[in-house]
């Protein structure tokens, strides 16, 4: 899930060496938060929100397949 949310987002930004992700596990579930560089931030995020809803999206999609609850922050 890592490997595939940080493959995501790197073919999204323009600096792709400045993704980190890291999984955070906790009782409700499992967190997702995503560094970028600030340049990509909005690029991330996408108009309105779309970009980001899509990748939550895929996670969640991704979570419900293995039982667990999953969420996506974006982090600076």
């Amino acid at each position: 899930m890592n490997e595939f949310m940080a493959y995501l987002i790197k073919n999204l930004v323009e600096k792709p060496e400045a993704v980190e992700v890291q999984v955070v596990d906790n009782e409700q579930g499992m967190t997702i938060e995503v560094k970028v560089s600030e340049e990509d931030i909005a690029r991330v995020v996408g108009r309105q929100g779309k970009t980001i809803k899509s990748l939550r999206t895929i996670a969640m999609s991704i979570g419900a397949r293995f039982g667990r609850k999953v969420r996506l922050e974006l982090v600076h």
